[in-house]
């Protein structure tokens, strides 16, 4: 009786033999790539693929079907496999085929490498179904604050399996090359090949100060006041000119450029110097509501603060979005009503 091969299915990919464990039932593909000086050269992976059908068939004629090959060819890769390795693999005639003992040697040696490659095929096929794994997102300050952190809860919660990652920056980066899955910033920043969608739409600018602040200045009532006050400022870099103050009159933008006696380049920083009654800080709702709830800061000039424009998060192509990504965005896309608004360009982003 011919030795029977043990029991394994494969399907063909295109060219490619991929082994099937029979218990399990999923496909499993073995990758051999190494250097022609090593034990096994690179044209060991088509002969090992055609031992595998061989194997698995005990019949020429049955695998070279499956393969798409002729049995004329496939004879010819066994016999190129052992002639390489100085070992028999398979007794063979005319009418039947049978695995030698360095035959079954080789299939029981390959399986546990078959079993590990189940299980990451199996994990890459839940990372499809299901958010799993670390998602690193790429944000300007005002970003994390006013888009991320209102749903990072509450997508912790849903997603338990997901590890969020968020580095701040205020000027774009090259998001692929530093192994982000996206980005939040301007829709500019996002590159033409890539996919952008809208996470906040314009932001009401909020030019707040403490309360102790304006015990000693009296509260400015036209943004022309406040020349004859302290405006906390904002520098990207040392060399570079401090972000003018946008307000609107009479439908119009004025661009203003302000003394003060401090200067950061940290929006949640100049937020702390307000608090402590440094100055007037020229910022955001989102950043300033947990401190106007509180009564640390007062808010001032809000019928002349501007919308500043919204923000996008962009990730490159629509094919095989992961699931964590698709999560994310499912759960921060703004809604269509937040569209339409004027909106002045946001002096917080770094072209």
């Amino acid at each position: 009786m011919p030795r029977q091969a043990p029991d394994c299915r494969y399907l063909v990919v295109g060219r490619t033999q991929i082994l099937t464990s029979a218990l399990k039932g999923n496909a499993m593909s073995v990758a051999f790539a190494t250097e022609r000086n090593s034990a096994m050269n690179r044209s060991d992976l088509a002969d090992l693929n055609a031992f595998v059908a061989v194997a698995n068939h005990l019949s020429f004629r049955a695998a070279s079907a499956q393969l798409g090959v002729t049995a004329s060819a496939l004879s010819h890769s066994m016999r190129q496999l052992e002639e390489r390795h100085g070992v028999r693999l398979l007794h063979r005639t005319t009418h039947s085929v049978s695995l030698t003992d360095a035959g079954l040697h080789l299939l029981e040696q390959l399986r546990p490498a078959i079993d590990q490659i189940s299980g990451a095929l199996e994990t890459l096929n839940q990372q499809r179904q299901r958010p799993f794994g670390r998602l690193r997102i790429h944000a300007t300050h005002i970003a994390a604050a006013a888009a991320i952190a209102p749903v990072w809860a509450r997508f912790a919660s849903t997603y338990p399996d997901v590890h969020l990652e968020i580095l701040m920056e205020s000027r774009p980066i090259d998001i692929v090359a530093s192994s982000f899955d996206a980005g939040i910033g301007r829709k500019e920043w996002a590159a033409a090949d890539m996919i952008a969608v809208r996470v906040l739409g314009p932001m009401k600018v909020a030019v707040v100060g403490a309360p102790s602040y304006f015990e000693r200045r009296r509260s400015p009532r036209t943004f022309d006041d406040l020349a004859s006050h302290s405006c906390i400022q904002y520098r990207f870099a040392p060399n570079e000119a401090v972000l003018p103050w946008s307000f609107e009159r009479n439908g119009k933008t004025k661009r203003m450029t302000l003394a003060g006696a401090l200067t950061v380049n940290d929006p949640f920083l100049a937020i702390r110097a307000a608090v402590d009654g440094l100055g007037i800080a020229y910022t955001v709702e989102a950043l300033a509501e947990p401190f106007l709830q509180t009564g640390q800061l007062v808010r001032v000039l809000e019928r002349s603060s501007p919308c500043l424009e919204g923000l996008f998060l962009y990730y490159p192509g629509r094919r095989q979005v992961p699931a964590a990504l698709r999560a994310f965005i499912d759960m921060i896309r703004a809604p269509k009503s937040a569209q339409g608004i004027r909106s002045v360009k946001n002096p917080f982003f770094k072209d």
